[in-house]
Formats: C-alpha cells, structure tokens, sequence
C-alpha cells in the first residue's frame, strides 16, 4: 500500500533531553513526511533556538536564558510556518524510561504519565523533562494523540543474565537491573540495515550509537542482545560528561572519605566527567580533535579504547560478529574515531579506507568485516509510531 496522506494533519515529536529538546514535524501519513525539524541548544544558558524546515533555509535565533519550559514555548512559537494550516493530530514523545513494563509505544493518558512518574527515580535527569514536555503538548494541543515511546523498549527480552546484577535477587524484582537506552536510534538503525543492506537482515551485528551520550547494541536478526548501558544512562562507554563504566568501590571512597554526598556524585558522574573531565577542555569531540593539548589527546585515547574493550565483550554475546555500524554525532562524523577503534581491531577483521573514512562514505570498510556508517534519526522512529496511532494508521 502507498504512503496515503491524511489530508490537512500532521505530527509533532519531541525528543526532550538533559541539555537540549528537539522537535520535528511531518505530514501524517502511513510513512510520514518531514516538513522540518528544530532544536533548542544550551538549556539553562544562552540557549539558541536552531529551525531547518524541509527544502528551506536553516535559522538560528538565540532566545536568551531558558529552561525546558522556555524551550517548549520557543518552539510553539515558531511552529506555524512548518504546519502551513495544518492540525497537530498526534505528538510523539522520547519518554526515556519504560521501566519492565512499557516498551511498545503507547497512548498517555492521566494513568500511562503517573506509571512514568513513579519511574522518575531510575531516570531522574531525564524522565522528569520528557514528562514535562507531555503536560506542556497536552496543555498546547488538547484534542491531539499524545503517544509515548521509550528507549528502554528496545532491549527488552535480554536473557536474564544480561539484565541482572549480582545482588540479591529481590533487588532485581524490585527494578534494580539493567534496562539499556538509546533505543529509538537502535531501532531505526535495525530498520536501515533491512532496507539499505537485506543481506545483513539475519546479521550479528554491533552499533555503536557515539555521540554526547553514547552506548553500544549488539544485534542479532534485529533484534538487541546485550547493550552497554546498564540501570542508568551512566554506564558503559565515557560520553561527553559522563564517567561510563567505573569500580563502584571508588563511588564509596569518595563518599567515606572525600564526603561526597548524593547531590555531588550526581554532578561528578553526570556533568563533570567523561571527556570533559578527561580532557578538562570539552565535551565536544570536535574541540578536542582540535586541540593541541595533550589531555586531549588522552581523552580521545580512552573513548576510542573503551569502544574497542565493548566490541569484544559484545562479539562474545553475539558468538562473533559480521558487521559493525557507527552512528550517532561523533560515529558519523568522527573520521578519526572510527580510525582509531577500527585501527586497534584488526584481528577481529575490522579495518577502514583512509579515503571513504575520511568522506563519511556509508561503507568504509577494507577488511573481512562490513564496517557501516549509518545517519540515525530517532524522530522518524517516533513519528511512525505516532501515525500508527491515528485514524487509518
């Protein structure tokens, strides 16, 4: 069946996010049409609001100091030219944390949001600013679908001994376990590698989602086996200002004896670490390929590392591998950090063409393993699943 239209509505998604709230809107439909996208950058700063509307001429206009709140106002302002007349008939959002039992896309109603709410305390930077985006959607387009998609969802279905820790069981009934995120990115890339590459449709394969949060999927058929984020978007790979994996022995040194409390070690895993903490420079990749300095150098040493350790870890998850796919900020642009992982994992069969690496060629590999470069795009994820919602979806 064709992509039919429905005549005069269109979709909403928001993609609320610690630092950052991004939107999209697009014609609804079977397969919905992009009519344009945004983001407001810099929360809590002098945030900018940046607006490419589809086949236009992309805008930035900074809108002063701003909060979640303020960001969402700023879009809705700035909607109307991208609907050209037409009604908001469903709004897609990111809810971040589905917990053990929301994983499919659902509607939000008073009941689905307080479930969502009680799952705060396992997201708490995140889970509040995506709900907060539903009331404020709600509250804007009161006759729209409002339908929540997780990134939790993905994953779900890991054997046992993938989600468990090695505490005492009640823990793990009581929701300590580990759930993985980046979900929406992971889904699309599964749907991309079908359509782009069918022979790999029954692949093992390993996508690395790099960008300022960053984790890593092992694949198989499609589907999640094992990911590097655990309980907490904290584990796994070092991201812009997040630690990754670390000894939980030194989070009860620096408590006992640097006093640190909760709110402090909330700052330290979260925003003070990573590679900005690493580098003492940026968060930002390009920065620190930029720079000179030899901490820089260093952080991008150990990014590039810990990619490499996961990909052994998740090789042995997958029983071996047949393609690695980069994505994400810094996995589709870093020329230099899928040279640097790839370079170190030869005997896995991975190496990179200088030339195509160096263009973001969508194949970049030499070696007996497919090496992918694949643009992600978790807001179509989220607008399909919207327009399955609606009337004749």
């Amino acid at each position: 069946m064709g992509a039919r239209q429905m005549s005069g509505a269109a979709i909403l998604t928001i993609n609320a996010g610690s630092s950052s709230v991004k939107f999209s809107v697009y014609e609804a439909g079977e397969e919905p049409v992009e009519l344009g996208r945004g983001e407001v950058e810099n929360l809590n700063a002098e945030a900018h609001l940046r607006v490419a509307p589809a086949g236009g001429v992309p805008g930035d206009e900074p809108i002063g100091r701003a909060d979640h709140a303020g960001a969402l106002r700023a879009i809705l302002d700035h909607l109307a030219p991208m609907l050209d007349g037409r009604r908001v008939a469903g709004v897609g959002h990111r809810i971040v944390h589905g917990g053990a039992h929301h994983a499919a896309p659902q509607l939000l109603d008073d009941t689905s949001i307080g479930e969502l709410h009680a799952l705060e305390p396992l997201a708490p930077l995140h889970q509040p600013y995506n709900l907060a985006a539903v009331n404020a959607a709600r509250a804007a387009f009161p006759d729209a679908l409002q339908v929540g998609c997780f990134d939790t969802g993905f994953h779900r279905g890991h054997a046992w001994v993938n989600e468990t820790f090695g505490l005492p069981r009640a823990y793990y009934d009581r929701g300590v376990r580990r759930y993985g995120f980046h979900g929406l990115s992971y889904e699309f890339i599964a749907g991309e590698i079908v359509r782009r590459h069918p022979e790999l449709a029954g692949a093992r394969v390993i996508v690395a989602h790099l960008g300022n949060g960053a984790s890593m999927c092992a694949m198989h058929a499609g589907r999640s086996v094992n990911t590097t984020m655990g309980f907490s978007a904290l584990d796994g790979l070092p991201m812009g200002t997040r630690t990754g994996q670390i000894d939980p022995g030194v989070l009860l040194y620096l408590m006992e004896f640097e006093k640190m409390d909760a709110a402090a070690l909330t700052r330290l895993l979260y925003k003070e670490s990573g590679l900005k903490g690493l580098s003492g420079i940026s968060n930002d990749m390009r920065t620190l390929e930029a720079s000179d300095a030899p901490e820089a150098a260093q952080a991008i040493d150990y990014f590039t590392a810990r990619i490499r350790h996961e990909i052994g870890a998740l090789t042995a998850d997958l029983g071996g591998l047949d393609a690695l796919v980069f994505t994400g900020g810094i996995g589709e642009h870093s020329a230099l950090v899928r040279e640097r992982v790839c370079g170190g994992m030869g005997w896995l069969g991975l190496s990179v063409d200088a030339g195509a690496n160096a263009e973001n060629a969508p194949e970049i590999g030499t070696g007996r393993m497919r090496v992918l470069v694949i643009p992600t795009d978790e807001e179509r994820v989220i607008a399909r699943a919207v327009a399955r919602f609606l009337p004749g979806g």
